[in-house]
């Protein structure tokens, strides 16, 4: 997919960018058709894989940033870049100064007119609203934009607060609002974090909309346990929350106190991650990455057996 925020944030951070997507690939493949990396004077982000294969790109997208444009480039992974996948890929080069627009970003790249293919591809994104897959198509690119598919919460900025932010930010798809009392309290964001400091946490969790997902990990036990409260009230699909087996049974018990069923309580998971991995803070962030990856993967199954 297409990600048009973060390229617009690379662009009005670090000026002229190019872009390098993988088009096509015949066999064997480092990463997938659609998967991108962004290129500017005297960085990058992203990955396209295949060490060699990225690093030779890097350098042409670089080169290319003086004078802008777009190349096609067919590589076979073989030996003359010292690999041995056996198959070829085809990169898509552009420079942007600007971020494109639509729910379909569709170019060509020969300068051809759209063809027919292209053309049914948007009308049953316009009759049947589903977005087609990444795909380069007689001689056109066409890239669905990338939109946010799960909306997590994180509230409290400390040490396993930014782990996980560090961690699952840059999971394609993923919208994350991070909360904590204070503007101080937060360090530097990724661009599809939004950082939400307010003095009452707990007044935000109406703000969060009823699919979202939301881990808990405060520098309070007692604002902890208010969130649990809200979050129980307000909905939600998924909580978890940072503590022990002893913290959980003390909230189980206040919860109940305050009105909330057995059933409700049981939605919230105590502790989060793996405790097998340990209690450092990537560590944690190791297990609950694990653990919404798998959801991923599941919902993903479920919408392919539904279609």
């Amino acid at each position: 997919m297409f990600d048009i925020e973060t390229l617009a944030a690379t662009i009005a951070t670090h000026g002229r960018t190019a872009r390098v997507v993988i088009a096509d690939h015949q066999g064997s493949s480092p990463r997938e058709v659609g998967a991108a990396m962004l290129v500017w004077a005297t960085g990058q982000s992203g990955t396209i894989g295949g060490g060699a294969l990225e690093h030779k790109a890097t350098r042409r997208a670089r080169a290319m940033l003086a004078h802008g444009g777009s190349r096609l480039d067919r590589q076979a992974l073989g030996p003359a870049l010292g690999q041995c996948c056996g198959g070829a890929v085809t990169l898509l080069t552009e420079v942007y100064t600007m971020p494109p627009e639509g729910e379909i970003i569709a170019r060509s790249v020969d300068g051809t007119a759209m063809p027919l293919s292209v053309k049914r591809l948007f009308a049953k994104a316009r009759n049947e609203g589903h977005l087609p897959t990444s795909q380069f198509l007689h001689g056109w690119m066409v890239e669905p934009a990338q939109r946010p598919t799960r909306h997590l919460w994180i509230w409290g900025a400390g040490h396993v607060g930014r782990a996980l932010v560090h961690t699952l930010a840059p999971l394609p798809g993923t919208a994350i609002t991070w909360v904590d009392i204070a503007p101080d309290r937060f360090p530097a964001a990724p661009a599809n974090v939004r950082i939400l400091p307010t003095p009452d946490p707990g007044a935000a969790v109406s703000l969060a909309p009823p699919d979202a997902e939301h881990l808990i990990l405060t520098y309070s036990h007692a604002l902890d346990l208010d969130l649990c409260h809200r979050l129980l009230t307000h909905g939600f699909l998924s909580a978890g929350l940072i503590g022990s087996v002893t913290k959980w049974a003390r909230f189980r018990n206040r919860l109940a106190a305050l009105g909330h069923t057995a059933a409700s309580v049981n939605r919230i998971r105590c502790p989060i991650g793996n405790p097998a991995l340990g209690k450092h803070p990537q560590a944690i962030a190791i297990g609950v990455a694990t653990e919404f990856l798998a959801k991923t993967t599941q919902n993903a199954l479920r919408q392919e057996n539904a279609g």
